[in-house]
């Protein structure tokens, strides 16, 4: 059965910068991820950063993140997929989120986000080769 598991838990309130719990990765058979960023609730001229890290013994997660999601200022979802095949090393994952506010209203950032993963089929390692009767003028 494939992994599922959030890295931002369902419907959190995020009002600061913060970093998620460690989660282990090491009984995924693909160790490839449709990583699905949802944000249910913001409020106007802000940004919410997710990024994804990786551990080998879920204490260092390194200076650079496995994956960056692209900038978000409004509520939606952002898929991206994640394949950590490449970096067998790699046993826990975990979100760290980073909350910008600009203008002339209250300073304080709020987004109501989660980050789910679900282990998908492996990525295609080769390119695929066309036969000759495939490739005809």
């Amino acid at each position: 059965m494939p992994l599922r598991f959030a890295l931002i838990p369902s419907a959190n309130k995020l009002e600061s910068n913060g970093d998620g719990q460690p989660f282990d990765v090491s009984t995924s058979e693909t160790r490839t991820f449709l990583c699905l960023l949802t944000i249910i609730e913001q409020i106007e001229q802000e940004s919410l950063e997710v990024s994804i890290w990786g551990s080998a013994d879920g204490q260092d997660f390194g200076k650079r993140p496995l994956l960056k999601i692209p900038q978000q200022f409004y509520c939606g979802t952002t898929k991206m997929v994640l394949d950590i095949s490449p970096r067998p090393e790699v046993k826990f994952l975990r979100a760290r989120w980073e909350l910008n506010r600009w203008g002339r209203v209250a300073p304080t950032p709020m987004f109501v986000a989660e980050l789910e993963l679900t282990e998908v089929s492996g990525m295609l390692r080769e390119p695929v080769s066309l036969s000759s009767s495939a490739v005809q003028s």
